[in-house]
């Protein structure tokens, strides 16, 4: 597949994931009425954010790792909240398995040849 479009994919997931996991705790399904400290979840989704988007191939290896914790708490979320929370937890681990391909197959198709 072509490098570029998984670069967009994945640069697209990983700013969807920030905003989702912003307006989740902030206004959709908070655990508390008004908001949530757990909107600081997204501060790790930060951190790859400029390698992401600059293309840096070690950025990609490293984020595919750093990814899994949003996809347990899609899943978790998902099976055991109700209703909007519920559905919203699905969105976050869809998100998460999206930006996973993207970032291995960009790192496996850019990175130096180990033949």
């Amino acid at each position: 597949m072509n490098p570029a479009v998984l670069r967009h994919v994945a640069s697209a997931s990983l700013i969807a994931l920030i905003f989702l996991g912003v307006a989740w705790e902030l206004w959709l399904a908070p655990l508390k009425p008004g908001g949530s400290w757990l909107v600081l979840k997204v501060l790790p989704l930060l951190l790859p954010l400029f390698g992401i988007l600059r293309g840096k191939v070690y950025t990609y290896r490293w984020s595919t790792l750093l990814i899994w914790l949003y996809f347990t708490e899609g899943v978790v979320r998902a099976w055991s909240e109700p209703g909007l929370a519920s559905r919203l937890g699905m969105l976050e681990t869809s998100l998460s398995l999206v930006f996973f391909t993207a970032a291995a197959l960009y790192a496996r198709n850019s990175g130096p040849r180990q033949d």
